[in-house]
């Protein structure tokens, strides 16, 4: 598994996450193995280097030391149709780059990085979700749904943005679904049809792993990197 991000031990979801894989590979049996890829390490022209990895996940806690190297991994496992998990940081970025790449949207920035963006498709939330637990519903008919079994979950957070409620309707015809809303109706969780795995969630699943529980998507990561060996 390639984790895309600027590892920092201090960032609690990064602590996480190799417990998460951990756990999903023992409930699975299935041995995984992972290797840090930081952002700054990464290029358009470098980025064919990730294919020899079964799947790719965008890690939280951004801004990313070099944006452009997290949106070339992105894209790689989205036109290579390497299973792919982005929480957090991960999630919005990807929207980013499918914004960008796939519907043309060559403005969409990301505001914690340009405030003054014309189009911030990725915009302060309405109220902050730093070290938070809340719930979201999962919508009927998508894989977040499955992957979970039921309607209604509960997880943690540490973010103070996400899509833009007001420019969600960008998404609207494309590939790019939500999956799951807040309460409140913000979007929460999105994943792309026309791809064997790509899932995002705006919260952070791998938290779970800190208190000896398997998170979902990272068991359906997992089994998803598996089904390609």
């Amino acid at each position: 598994m390639a984790l895309v991000g600027d590892r920092n031990d201090t960032v609690v979801a990064h602590r996480a996450i190799p417990r998460a894989l951990e756990l999903a590979g023992a409930a699975l049996g299935v041995p995984v193995a992972w290797e840090w890829h930081l952002t700054r390490t990464i290029s358009p022209a470098s980025v064919a280097g990730l294919a020899s990895f079964d799947g790719i996940w965008c890690v939280p806690a951004s801004p990313y030391e070099n944006e452009a190297g997290a949106l070339a991994a992105i894209r790689f496992a989205r036109e290579s149709a390497v299973p792919f998990l982005g929480t957090c940081g991960g999630c919005q970025h990807a929207i980013l780059e499918y914004a960008r790449n796939v519907l043309g949207l060559k403005e969409a920035q990301h505001a914690e990085s340009n405030p003054d963006a014309a189009v911030p498709l990725i915009a302060p939330l309405a109220c902050a979700m730093v070290e938070q637990t809340a719930p979201i519903l999962l919508l009927p008919g998508t894989r977040i749904r499955e992957i979970y079994g039921q309607d209604r979950i509960e997880e943690g957070y540490h973010c103070s943005f996400g899509l833009n409620p007001a420019l969600e309707h960008l998404l609207v015809g494309s590939s790019l679904r939500i999956g799951g809303r807040s309460p409140e109706g913000e979007a929460r969780a999105l994943e792309l049809d026309d791809h064997p795995f790509f899932l995002l969630t705006q919260f952070q699943p791998e938290r779970r792993a800190l208190s000896g529980e398997v998170p979902p998507p990272v068991s359906a990561l997992v089994r998803a990197a598996a089904a390609g060996l």
